[in-house]
């Protein structure tokens, strides 16, 4: 949990009148370089730019919120034996409504892909800054989008930590537009992953009383981001976040995390830390799927604590087709609803929501309760 001993708010709105935000901002950007480049410029001392407001949630102290542990789903075996598979459906389907999160062990990917995975995401920010600024850019519709911070100029607090985004699937790019340094185990991994996703809806649909190929008929598996993330070593974590609380914006999120941990997801009006495990994937259900479900399934909210070891990596990989053009409208599964439970959002297009998201970017509140009835 982060410390409250001391609070940005108050220290930022002390020298307010002397703080040009957007200079600061724009500052930072031009650098191309990202928190990493100011790490290893030797700063000591966290820029007001990266100060977190307290989260109200931080004062909520349980001492049984280390017994609350993320279900965790086996999938050794799952594909021949119907008992196992029922059985397994029953946990996806009360970790997907309850938690809206789960841990999958024996997921088909192997140990040396996932270690490959982060090893070319390291070799990506670790490279030379000039050749790392060739991919720098604010302009969404490319295929790999390397910068700081989406939301930097609308969030209200910059985040310690930097990203890559690829568009993968459905139209995979050609292996000269994906970055030397990661261009081959990004391919690799996003094949298995995709085929490890394509299983996951399966499940969800079955959890949903549906048949196993409905999500996937509704082309929720069509597309596929992956954002690779570098979170360096803070010199004052508690002032700041890697990732402010948000929801994703996707159908499903499969999370592929190294050795450092600091993810948490809100559970029960508390911050339950989802501890890396050698091996395994975090999936958590996206915005959209929530709302094609009519909130049978949660979109819950998370974020990532900022910590004086690093860096930590990681490797998100989004279900969903983004900004590409598409009219194709998404609203509640007709199946799922009933007299006693009506419709309750309003139907949208993933690029849609896609722009919505993003123009209203992290830490507050979340974008799905916009499209509610």
């Amino acid at each position: 949990m982060r410390s409250t001993s001391t609070s940005p708010t108050e220290i930022a709105s002390e020298e307010e009148q002397n703080y040009d935000k957007i200079s600061d901002l724009k500052a930072f950007d031009e650098t191309k370089a990202g928190v990493k480049g100011l790490v290893d410029a030797g700063i000591t001392k966290v820029p007001w730019i990266f100060f977190s407001p307290e989260d109200e949630f931080d004062k909520v102290s349980d001492p049984g919120k280390n017994e609350l542990y993320v279900p965790v789903v086996d999938l050794d075996g799952v594909e021949k034996d119907t008992i196992l598979r029922k059985n397994i459906v029953d946990i996806v389907q009360d970790a997907s409504e309850t938690w809206g999160f789960f841990q999958v062990i024996n997921h088909g990917i192997p140990d040396t892909v996932l270690e490959e995975m982060l090893d070319g995401v390291r070799r990506f920010y670790e490279q030379d800054t000039e050749v790392k600024k060739e991919w720098y850019t604010r302009d969404g519709s490319k295929t790999v989008v390397y910068n700081s911070n989406f939301d930097l100029y609308r969030a209200g607090s910059a985040n310690w930590r930097d990203t890559t985004y690829c568009n993968m699937a459905p139209n995979p790019p050609s292996p000269d537009e994906l970055p030397k340094s990661c261009r081959d185990i990004l391919v690799e991994y996003s094949r298995k992953v995709r085929e490890l996703g394509r299983f996951l809806f399966e499940l969800l649909s079955e959890a949903l009383n549906l048949n196993p190929s409905h999500l996937i008929d509704m082309d929720c598996a069509k597309g596929l981001a992956i954002l690779y993330h570098y979170y360096p070593a803070c010199p004052e974590p508690e002032l700041t976040l890697g990732a402010s609380k948000h929801a994703d914006y996707d159908f499903l999120t499969v999370l592929l995390q190294d050795h450092i941990g600091g993810l948490q997801v809100l559970h029960q009006n508390q911050w339950v830390d989802i501890p890396p495990v050698p091996g395994d994937l975090v999936v958590n259900i996206g915005d959209l799927l929530q709302l094609i479900s009519n909130d049978k399934f949660k979109s819950s909210q998370h974020r990532v604590l900022a910590n004086n070891v690093g860096p930590r990596v990681s490797v998100a990989s989004f279900f969903t087709t983004g900004l590409m053009p598409s009219s194709k409208i998404y609203g509640h599964i007709k199946e799922l609803l009933s007299q006693d439970n009506p419709p309750k959002y309003k139907e949208t297009t993933v690029t849609e929501y896609s722009l919505h998201y993003n123009a209203k970017g992290l830490g507050g509140t979340s974008a799905l309760l916009d499209f509610r009835l």
